[in-house]
């Protein structure tokens, strides 16, 4: 007796059929497109076991129905891209979705390399230095006025140069007495600490903190003999030859001030008028 040959399905007799195995189970061919066989996309139709099916992202299309959504030309073993669930080929897609490069006007299409900066793009090839025409890549560059510099080029034609150090200033700077300084060149003349940011004064053009300059050049207190640097308001006493801090300028027996008072001199002491007469 002839063993029995059906489908897993339905049963009928498989003998002189086309079947389809599935997971070791044949199938007659109608059951298995009813059961299995995919939907196409575009024409809402099985997809035949006679057919090719062409598959994207979990989505089939018939072989004549895999074509572009806008010029309805074959995308069968060509490049395309995908807008909205939509398939589209390079060039309808390029024409309506792709960026424009900055400068030879022409699409970037999908799939090359782009350099993109402030919603402007290029193509790679197209992504110079204004100066020296040569690639900038993905190397540091400078924008001025619309145009792009690679740094070596920007600071040859635009930098400016720092008189100590007279290398380019690429980044903040300091200006004094209208010249350019790097923050880190512009130091004390004294003591070498950075004066950016700082009070600072200067003499014969040299430029010092306020601490050094009062250290050489301010005149002492005959009181306390710390520096009178005469900055900033600071109020001081003159008196042949002598300077005394305004705080300091007091009777030397009763302490008492003598600013914009008579006084009396004895050596090198100030009196007042009441401690001084007995001199």
């Amino acid at each position: 007796m002839t063993e029995r040959f059906d489908c897993h399905h339905c049963e009928e007799s498989l003998f002189g059929k086309k079947y389809i195995l599935r997971e070791e189970s044949p199938y007659c061919v109608a059951c298995f497109e009813a059961l299995y066989a995919s939907t196409c996309e575009e024409c809402g139709k099985p997809i035949g076991c006679d057919c090719k099916d062409l598959s994207y992202k979990d989505r089939h299309w018939h072989e004549a129905c895999f074509h572009c959504s806008r010029c309805k030309s074959s995308l069968v073993d060509k490049p395309f891209a995908a807008k909205e669930e939509q398939l589209l080929c390079t060039d309808c897609y390029s024409h309506e979705y792709s960026s424009k490069c900055q400068e030879c006007k022409k699409t970037i299409m999908p799939g090359t390399r782009k350099m993109e900066y402030k919603d402007s793009s290029w193509h790679e090839t197209c992504f110079v230095c204004r100066r020296c025409q040569q690639p900038i890549g993905t190397k540091s560059f400078i924008p001025k006025d619309n145009q792009n510099f690679c740094v070596p080029c920007y600071e040859k034609q635009y930098a400016l140069q720092c008189v100590q150090c007279q290398k380019p200033i690429t980044t903040g700077g300091v200006t004094y007495r209208e010249q350019p300084w790097h923050r880190e060149c512009f130091v004390c003349t004294a003591c070498k600490k950075p004066l950016s940011g700082q009070r600072f004064t200067s003499r014969e053009e040299f430029a010092y903190c306020l601490s050094c300059f009062c250290d050489l050049y301010a005149k002492k207190c005959a009181g306390c003999t710390n520096p009178i640097s005469g900055l900033g308001g600071t109020k001081y006493i003159s008196f042949e030859e002598r300077q005394w801090h305004n705080d300091c300028f007091n009777c030397k027996k009763c302490s008492l001030s003598l600013v914009g008072r008579g006084f009396l001199t004895e050596r090198d002491d100030i009196l007042c008028p009441d401690c001084g007469k007995d001199i």
